[in-house]
């Protein structure tokens, strides 16, 4: 079982708070499959005004959580440089189950679908207390970060 913890994860993602949507993976089998999780709390930038009443984590954002851990079981496989990075080319297949709220610990489900050169295909899932919450078949490449 591997375990990143967040200066790690930090090192490899090139997003900062506050979009940094994983906060640690738990296990990771390169070419295969990765889990982690996101803490959500109430402290989300995006909480005062979706929705000001009852708080939920936007959906967008719990694809980008997905798609955020993809990009490290994608570098855990096959390590690229600080001169690359890992574009999201597109979802299919997604669907909202259920509301994320302040207090869910998000949990962060993906494994490879498809790979070919530097194009991954993923299928993910993201679970609160063992409810599938979202789910969807993510597109990304990892590209030249000059180009």
């Amino acid at each position: 079982m591997t375990i990143l913890e967040i200066d790690r994860i930090l090192s490899i993602l090139p997003h900062r708070y506050p979009f940094v949507l994983v906060d640690r993976v738990t296990a990771v089998t390169p070419f295969k499959r990765i889990t982690g999780h996101k803490c959500v709390t109430i402290n989300e930038p995006w909480f005062p005004g979706h929705f000001p009443s009852r708080p939920i984590m936007p959906g967008v954002l719990i694809i980008e959580a997905l798609a955020q851990i993809g990009g490290l079981l994608a570098y855990a496989s096959e390590p690229f440089d600080a001169q690359s990075l890992m574009y999201f080319l597109g979802i299919d297949k997604a669907k909202f189950r259920r509301p994320v709220i302040p207090g869910d610990r998000l949990d962060l489900d993906v494994s490879v679908v498809h790979h070919r050169t530097n194009v991954w295909k993923f299928r993910g899932e993201a679970l609160v207390d063992g409810t599938v919450c979202a789910q969807g078949e993510l597109l990304a490449s990892v590209v030249d970060r000059n180009t």
